[in-house]
């Protein structure tokens, strides 16, 4: 590609870092490889072990189910297709109780920072592409601010990453950074650059960096272009790397702030009330093989550029990239002998989210790519075993959608009883058909129901729970009223969004495995309502689907428990367009979703909110000036 506009860039002298693509056929010799704590083991069999054994016990019951008239391979087929989605669902719920455990016990989840710590030189860099500059740029003075402020032990410098191939936003980008190096404090440098070529995406941009002045730098914190970082934050994972010689990446729990519309609230209001538990429980399971979302962590840089270099995949006369390069990075690191640690009680981490379904969804699709790509790293030479079970969880994300699907098609063709069994009534109308399945009754389709539906909800119901049992916890939410309306009005939107999650990963998927590329381009971050056409085109799957179920259930065909799914999924235009409106402002005391950080906003909320705005109006005055 050819860029018309000069190629600014304002670096420091070149301090080059040797990076190689590792072998994934063959593992490195690991470095004194440092083994996590005993007591890990503990908290991973009380994870899996519950699972596994609540797992087993409900294909048991199924089995004693199916088999009254004999198994046929339809049933086998079923009752897999169970258990391969059941578990996970009950791997939640045994995180959640680790987490519940851990906190009971007084678990140490290293939520004391270290003391004695030799400063270190830390580098922060944001890779962009095709960003908003007001916004990138905002968020940095507020972060750079923060950090002078604190006059911690460590060295700063800031290196804002360009891959921006729109000329015009590259103009903005340039007198952006301008505006930052001249206001940021004397102790923290800043610099530019911008690359002809967006070369492998983050992958290529970050190796530019590395093997170009990344010896200059003990550690690097990466950021994405919507993250945020107290300086507290930034200065406690810089002496976390300093006080440990054997850990090569540390990764914060961020939350999410910005949320203004029913979507993003609903995300906002779920990480803040309930992921702290999976993250609480995740923390003490992973240990020391931790995982890597990307950003808002910070990385050895030695390290990483010695283990964690990531070749293309080849094979079939394919050349691909690695798309999640987060999670198989996190593992390299790890196979080389460094840990990979999650602290998640480190306040001050935070980031965006999508602010409507369609947002959502639209970013989902690179991330279900990328996930499902991890199925062909399982067999890297190597990784810990633990590592092996990030990868393919995070393709199992993805595969546990279509898996729903079938299982929600079977259970639309069984019917509600015997006369209105269509996999029945084929096989009668063919001998060589086995008469199957046994006839499932109203009272067992609710049991099946209530069962999944209430594994689903636990974690949702345990950190809701911990929260309504404390007056000081519930009073960051509005009170007790509120939050507890909060928590029954997002249970009712994430019942009603799941189903057409589930159609559209479904989709993600056949797209991922059909197709060799996905259109890329960067996220929304005004949350700006689709047009009703554009949303019907979207949504049209569902729709159709919906509304064969719905006909099937006037038609008295399928089972009373499918409702809240056929109606999710013939609404789902409407839910869509629903999911885009405002209510940070205009909807009454607990409708609005309220959390901690919409109440009470962090104060590097604020300072980013006025940086921003503050540089929207200089860029955008600027452009107005005619030249001369």
């Amino acid at each position: 590609m050819t860029l018309s506009a000069p190629i600014h860039q304002n670096m420091p002298p070149r301090s080059p870092l040797a990076m190689q693509a590792q072998d994934l056929a063959e593992a490195p010799a690991p470095r004194a490889r440092s083994a996590g704590p005993r007591r890990s083991l503990g908290w991973r069999f009380a994870v899996f072990g519950p699972a596994l054994i609540g797992t087993a016990l409900l294909l048991y019951g199924l089995y004693g189910w199916f088999a009254g008239s004999g198994m046929t391979g339809l049933e086998w087929a079923l009752l897999s297709m169970i258990g391969a989605t059941f578990v996970w669902v009950t791997l939640s719920v045994s995180t959640v109780g680790v987490a519940v455990a851990g906190i009971l016990a007084r678990e140490d989840a290293d939520d004391r920072p270290p003391t004695d710590v030799t400063p270190i030189d830390v580098a922060l860099l944001v890779p962009i592409y095709n960003e908003v500059p007001w916004d990138v740029f905002g968020n940095a003075a507020a972060i750079l601010d923060d950090l002078a402020r604190r006059k911690g032990a460590h060295r700063y410098t800031l290196f804002v990453l360009s891959d921006t191939g729109d000329d015009s936003i590259a103009a903005q980008e340039w007198q952006a950074f301008q505006t930052l190096k001249r206001d940021t404090p004397a102790t923290i440098d800043v610099h530019y650059r911008r690359r002809a070529a967006n070369t492998d995406k983050k992958v290529g941009n970050l190796l530019d960096w590395i093997t170009g002045w990344g010896a200059a730098y003990e550690g690097m914190v990466v950021l994405d272009a919507d993250s945020l970082m107290s300086g507290r934050a930034i200065e406690r994972l810089a002496s976390e790397l300093s006080a440990d010689p054997d850990t090569g990446l540390i990764q914060t729990f961020p939350m999410l702030i910005g949320a203004d519309t029913l979507f993003a609230r609903l995300q906002q209001f779920s990480n803040i009330a309930y992921g702290w538990l999976l993250a609480e429980g995740l923390a003490l399971w992973a240990r020391h093989e931790g995982n890597y979302w990307g950003h808002n962590a910070i990385i050895r840089t030695r390290a990483f550029a010695a283990s964690a270099g990531l070749p293309h995949l080849t094979g079939r006369g394919r050349d691909d990239l690695i798309l999640s390069h987060d999670f198989v990075e996190a593992g390299l690191l790890r196979r080389a002998g460094w840990r990979v640690r999650f602290l998640p009680r480190v306040s001050g981490s935070f980031e965006e989210t999508p602010g409507t379904l369609v947002d959502y969804v639209l970013r989902d699709r690179r991330w279900c790519r990328g996930n499902l790509q991890h199925l062909r790293l399982l067999g890297t030479a190597g990784l810990h075993p633990v590592s092996r079970f990030h990868l393919f969880h995070g393709a199992v994300s993805y595969l546990l959608s279509p898996a729903w699907f079938v299982l929600l098609v079977v259970w639309s063709l069984l019917g509600k009883d015997a006369d209105t069994n269509i996999v029945r009534y084929f096989n009668e109308a063919n001998p060589f058909f086995p008469d199957w399945p046994p006839a499932m009754s109203h009272i067992d389709s609710a049991v099946f129901l209530v069962i999944m539906y209430a594994m689903l909800l636990t974690p949702k119901i345990a950190g809701a729970g911990i929260i309504a049992a404390y007056p000081k916890a519930t009073r960051v939410f509005g009170g007790r009223t509120a939050f507890l309306t909060a928590f029954a009005f997002e249970v009712i939107l994430s019942i009603a969004y799941a189903p057409i999650l589930m159609i559209q990963q479904t989709k993600a998927v056949l797209r991922a495995t059909f197709s060799r590329s996905e259109l890329w381009s960067p996220q929304r971050r005004d949350a700006r309502g689709y047009p009703w056409a554009m949303l019907i085109k979207f949504h049209w799957v569902e729709t159709l689907f919906g509304l064969l179920l719905l006909a099937g259930l006037i038609a008295g065909l399928i089972s009373f428990w499918l409702v809240p799914i056929v109606f999710s999924l013939v609404l789902s235009v409407p839910l869509s367009a629903l999911s885009a409106l405002n209510i940070a402002g205009r909807a009454p005391e607990g409708l609005r979703l309220d959390s901690p950080h919409t109440l009470r906003e962090p104060g590097i909320v604020i300072r980013a909110r006025a940086e921003r705005a503050l540089l929207k109006g200089q860029l955008t005055a600027a452009d107005k000036v005619p030249a001369e």
